[in-house]
C-alpha cells in the first residue's frame, strides 16, 4: 500500500503573518506554496491585497498569485478544479505541499470540495448588481425568501455576495441554489494537517492598522484610482478598495476612508477566526510567541 502524500494548510486571519511563516515552512520542507487567497489571485490587485513581495516570491515557488484578471469570472469551484490539477502535478515531485491563505471558501474547496455550480450569464449578474445598488439589499433578501427559502434560512443575510450568488444560480437554472449544495465531502488522495496562525486580538488589530498605513505609503490610493472605472466588478467590491471608491465619489474624506479600511479589515479578521474554529483537527499557533518549525510541522 502506497503512503499518502500530505498537504499542510497554513491559515489564519489577515495580517497574522501567514506569508512569512509559509515561506519558512516551505524552505524547511523543501517544497512549494499554493495560495488560497481569493484576492491575491488577481493580477491587478497587489498593494491592497498584501501580495508577497518579489523577494518573497523569489525565495519559494508560489502558485495562484496574480494569475487571474479581475475581468475573469472566477470562484471557489473553479479554484478547486485548477488547484487539484496542480496538486497532482506537484506530487510527482514532492511528498509534502503547503497551502497558505485566509479565504475560507478556497480552503474548504481543497479540504472538502465545493459543489459544482453552473456558470451564470453576465446579464443576470449585472442586473442583480444594479438592483443591489438602486434598491438595496433588503429587496434582494425579499426575493431570495420567495424563491429559495432554504437558502434564505441558512446564508448570511448581511453578506450581499452570498445573497447575489444564491439569486444568480436560482434565476439562471430555475432551480433553488440550495438544491445544488449537497454538503457531501469529497474524498481526497492526500493527508491533511491544518495549522491556524493567530495572536492576541489587540496585537492583531495593531498589525492590521499598521499594515493599512503601509499600504497607503506603498501606493494603495494610486492603485485604487486605476481600478476605479471597474469598481462594478465583483473582485473589487472588497475591503481596501470599496472605501477608496467611496472617497473618489466624494461620499467621505480620505481620513475617513482609511479608518474604514482599518475597521472593516479588523471585522474581516474576526470573521476569518470564527471560520477556522470549525476545523476540530487544527493546531493553533500564536505568532507572537516562539515557533519551532520542526516541532510544528
Amino acid at each position: 500500500m502506497s503512503v499518502l502524500k500530505k498537504i499542510i494548510f497554513i491559515v489564519g486571519p489577515t495580517a497574522v503573518g501567514k506569508t512569512s511563516f509559509a515561506i519558512e515552512a516551505a524552505k524547511f520542507l523543501n517544497t512549494e506554496i499554493i495560495s488560497a487567497d481569493s484576492r491575491q489571485i488577481f493580477k491587478e490587485m497587489s498593494v491592497g491585497t498584501a501580495k508577497p513581495t518579489e523577494t518573497e516570491l523569489s525565495e519559494v515557488k508560489h502558485h495562484f498569485i496574480g494569475n487571474k484578471s479581475v475581468f475573469d469570472y472566477y470562484n471557489a469551484s473553479k479554484y478547486e478544479f485548477e488547484a487539484l490539477d496542480l496538486i497532482d502535478e506537484l506530487f510527482k515531485k514532492y511528498d509534502i505541499l503547503i497551502v497558505a491563505g485566509g479565504s475560507g471558501l478556497y480552503i474548504d474547496a481543497l479540504l472538502y470540495g465545493i459543489d459544482d455550480l453552473p456558470d451564470v450569464d453576465t446579464e443576470i449578474r449585472n442586473n442583480l448588481q444594479k438592483r443591489l445598488e438602486t434598491e438595496g439589499i433588503e429587496s434582494l433578501r425579499f426575493e431570495l425568501k420567495a424563491i429559495d427559502y432554504e437558502s434564505y434560512k441558512k446564508i448570511d443575510l448581511k453578506n450581499p455576495k452570498r445573497i447575489l450568488k444564491a439569486l444568480e444560480i436560482t434565476i439562471q437554472t430555475g432551480r433553488p441554489y440550495s438544491a445544488f449544495l449537497t454538503a457531501q465531502t469529497k474524498k481526497r488522495n492526500f493527508e491533511v494537517k491544518i495549522i491556524v496562525l493567530n495572536t492576541d486580538r489587540e496585537v492583531l488589530h495593531d498589525r492590521i492598522n499598521k499594515r493599512v498605513d503601509v499600504m497607503i505609503q506603498q501606493g494603495l490610493i494610486e492603485e485604487a484610482k486605476k481600478l476605479y472605472p471597474y469598481k462594478h466588478l465583483t473582485p473589487l467590491k472588497t475591503v481596501g478598495y470599496r472605501e477608496l471608491f467611496d472617497y473618489f465619489d466624494n461620499l467621505n474624506d480620505l481620513g475617513t476612508a482609511i479608518e474604514l479600511i482599518k475597521r472593516n479589515t479588523r471585522r474581516y479578521a474576526r470573521r476569518q477566526i470564527t471560520w477556522f474554529k470549525k476545523y476540530p483537527q487544527a493546531k493553533w499557533i500564536d505568532t507572537n510567541g516562539n515557533i519551532d518549525l520542526k516541532e510544528i510541522l
